[in-house]
């Protein structure tokens, strides 16, 4: 299946910059750079940062022994970048010294790749997140029609491209995934002693999706300070398992401010953390399940198309409160999301004549093409 980033990276395959490609493990970015193969100029060198051998040159080279190393290549793809200390001061040193050298390189998380290339690389790099599949991609490989009839499904399984090609073995694959890369990463990435505290963080936040989080009361169920507990949320969103929506607060006095919500970036991920896989049409949670899926995959249609805008939520003291908004060119959109294509939604006065102007949308299962699809 093709994937929506493959278009806009292969605008930059002929500049100068590096290519930096993060996601999650198991998202594709490998199957995915094979599927760009023909596309890279060639002379291509593949490396892998898993290879002892490969992390030794890297960590502590020159110029002239990369120049060796690399020959006439034109192409250098470094896969699983994220295990090589200083890769990002490398891939500098192949820009500047080596111009005739296009560097791409992926990484399993955010965690060390993006704190090593972020400074070494500023200016000289094109960054994409690559996240499972989308709604979108999904309707481009078998139709709109397909898609919608399978909505049930993916907001209890979800998109990770393991689940989707695998039928059958949704649940086992899915607590497989979910034990490899929330725990095993995270755990040996920053040497955290309480893997049990971080287990019940996620829980907790699983069962809060699309309600308003505070760190207190998370710190209280877990077991954690405040500061430890915002350090594992931080942990948790470079990862790419869960993000933050933050509430819009400008005008009046009641409402919200610095309050948060918090999304998975896959439902299937979310379900595997609380093990429930039971059918969406029993779900007591269905409205919680829906919130997640509506706004995850409208954030991955954001990043794929390059869309900047501001994101947030609204909510007051008297608990008026709008899912979810973009803000775009000065233009303000609010969002109800009601899994009921039936449920009538109103948008607090409140809200209307403080943010004149703005406009209001209600998605549901019926209409939700419109909001995904560009």
């Amino acid at each position: 299946m093709e994937r929506a980033l493959i278009k806009s990276i292969e605008k930059h395959l002929a500049d100068k910059k590096a290519i930096i490609l993060l996601g999650p493990r198991q998202v594709g970015k490998s199957t995915l750079l094979e599927q760009l193969s023909s596309k890279l100029i060639a002379p291509v060198i593949w490396w892998n940062g898993d290879d002892a051998d490969i992390r030794n040159i890297l960590e502590n080279t020159t110029s002239t022994s990369l120049r060796s190393l690399l020959g006439k290549a034109k192409t250098l793809v470094i896969d699983e970048a994220q295990r090589i200390d200083n890769i990002g001061i490398s891939i500098k040193l192949i820009i500047d010294q080596l111009k005739d050298v296009k560097v791409i390189a992926t990484g399993s998380s955010a965690f060390e790749l993006a704190n090593h290339i972020n400074e070494p690389l500023t200016g000289r790099k094109w960054e994409y997140n690559l996240f499972p599949f989308s709604f979108g991609e999904m309707v481009n490989e078998h139709g709109l029609l397909n898609e919608k009839r399978l909505l049930n499904h993916r907001l209890i399984y979800g998109y990770y491209p393991e689940i989707v090609v695998n039928p059958g073995e949704e649940e086992i694959r899915l607590k497989q995934l979910s034990d490899s890369y929330l725990y095993k990463d995270i755990l040996n990435w920053e040497k955290i002693q309480k893997p049990d505290k971080m287990e019940k963080l996620l829980q907790a936040l699983a069962f809060q999706v699309g309600n308003e989080v505070s760190y207190h009361e998370l710190g209280q169920l877990t077991g954690l300070d405040n500061q430890t507990t915002e350090k594992y949320i931080n942990l948790l969103e470079r990862a790419f398992i869960i993000f933050r929506l933050g509430s819009l607060s400008r005008n009046l006095r009641n409402e919200l401010k610095k309050s948060r919500k918090i999304y998975f970036y896959d439902n299937g991920i979310r379900n595997a953390v609380i093990n429930q896989f039971s059918p969406a049409n029993l779900r007591q949670d269905i409205g919680a399940l829906w919130e997640n899926f509506v706004v995850s995959e409208r954030i991955k249609l954001l990043a794929y198309e390059q869309i900047n805008c501001n994101k947030y939520f609204w909510r007051t003291h008297a608990q008026q409160e709008i899912d979810y908004i973009e803000e775009r060119n000065g233009l303000m959109t609010a969002y109800e999301i009601k899994w009921n294509i039936h449920s009538k939604a109103k948008f607090p006065k409140t809200f209307i004549n403080a943010y004149q102007d703005v406009n209001t949308k209600v998605i549901t299962p019926e209409n939700i093409h419109e909001f995904l699809l560009v």
